[in-house]
């Protein structure tokens, strides 16, 4: 499979994507430029975490308008298949690719460390492996994860199958303490009516590798690879 990572100035997670991609996966990986509009084929393209133009304004603001996501934007539109970690969540929003909003989290820090998630759903290439309730231990660093949404947003993405995960604690429950950062209903990460874009504030790509003892997010990209024809 043919992955493109999108390199905006400050993405600061773009070569612990590729690094697991290509070396640890050894998957066709091509870097792609914010000011390019080429796609290069790919079939699957990913947005990584960082501070994307200092994140100033807000969080993916100004990415949202750099001249490869017109490309992005169509290629999901076509069915093509994407994926946003931590600010490239925070794109996915602001380009209106998925809904609600990722805001300043409830204790005004940047949180930095593990955290446990559990999948909610099956339903999607990126969790079609995952075992709904059981914890992933996978590392978050963000200063601006809280999600937030309206009400009718939050029904239509509980009612819809829409949310792919919630922060839980160890045994996999979901409680208020496990919440890091105040996001709505524990929600970690969400996709579309279509199934196709996938937006996360944890980093998988950061516990793949089993020189860091901790390869838990190798499953979610494992099932991408085994649930994408």
């Amino acid at each position: 499979m043919k992955f493109g990572v999108v390199i905006f100035p400050g993405s600061n997670c773009d070569h612990d994507m590729i690094y697991l991609l290509e070396t640890i996966l050894q998957q066709d990986v091509v870097q792609l430029w914010h000011k390019d509009t080429d796609l290069q084929n790919c079939d699957f393209v990913v947005l990584p975490g960082g501070f994307s133009y200092g994140d100033y304004l807000r969080s993916g603001a100004i990415a949202r308008f750099s001249p490869i996501m017109e490309s992005v934007i169509n290629f999901a539109h076509r069915g093509g298949y994407v994926l946003g970690v931590c600010n490239g969540f925070q794109i996915l929003c602001e380009s209106h690719l998925l809904e609600g909003a990722l805001t300043a989290n409830n204790n005004q820090k940047f949180i930095c460390k593990n955290q446990y998630i559990t999948a909610q759903t099956n339903n999607t290439v990126f969790t079609k492996e995952a075992v709904i309730g059981q914890p992933l231990n996978v590392p978050i660093a963000h200063g601006e994860g809280r999600f937030l949404s309206d009400e009718d947003t939050l029904k239509k993405l509980n009612d819809e199958d829409l949310i792919l995960f919630r922060y839980c604690n160890a045994e996999g429950n979901i409680t208020a303490e496990s919440n890091p950062n105040g996001s709505l209903q524990n929600i970690a990460g969400i996709t579309n009516r279509q199934r196709n874009v996938f937006g996360m504030m944890p980093h998988p790509e950061r516990c793949g590798d089993k020189e860091l003892s901790n390869t838990d997010g190798l499953l979610l990209f494992n099932s991408i690879l085994h649930n994408i024809k």
